[in-house]
C-alpha cells in the first residue's frame, strides 16, 4: 500500500520588523495574536471526536496518530473555528479521498 504524506511544505513571507519598535512592543503583539498555524488537527479531534467520518473506526489516544483532518474545500487555510470545514478521517480514508 502506498503511503501518502498529507503536510504540504510552503514557503513562509515573514513580515520585516519594524525598526521603531520595541522588544516589548513585539512581544506583546505576539502574545495578543496567536500564530496563525493553530492547531486545527487538536481542535477537530475534540469538535468531531475520534472517529473517521467515513469508515466509522473508532480511535483512542493510543491510536490517535492514525487519524487526519481532511479539509472539505481542500483549502488548508481555512480553518473555521467551528471545524464546519473539517473531517476527521483515518489514513485509509484519506487516502481514499485523494486518490479520485
Amino acid at each position: 500500500m502506498r503511503r501518502t504524506s498529507y503536510r504540504i511544505h510552503r514557503t513562509r513571507q515573514t513580515k520585516k520588523a519594524d525598526p521603531n519598535k520595541s522588544v516589548e512592543e513585539i512581544v506583546r503583539e505576539l502574545q495578543q495574536n496567536p500564530s496563525r498555524k493553530s492547531d486545527y488537527r487538536e481542535q477537530s479531534l475534540k469538535i468531531h471526536g475520534f472517529i473517521c467520518a467515513r469508515c466509522g473506526r473508532e480511535f483512542d489516544h493510543k491510536t490517535s496518530h492514525l487519524l487526519t483532518v481532511h479539509h472539505k474545500d481542500g483549502n488548508h487555510l481555512n480553518n473555521p473555528p467551528d471545524g464546519s470545514n473539517w473531517e476527521n478521517l483515518c489514513v485509509y480514508c484519506h487516502d481514499n479521498e485523494h486518490t479520485w
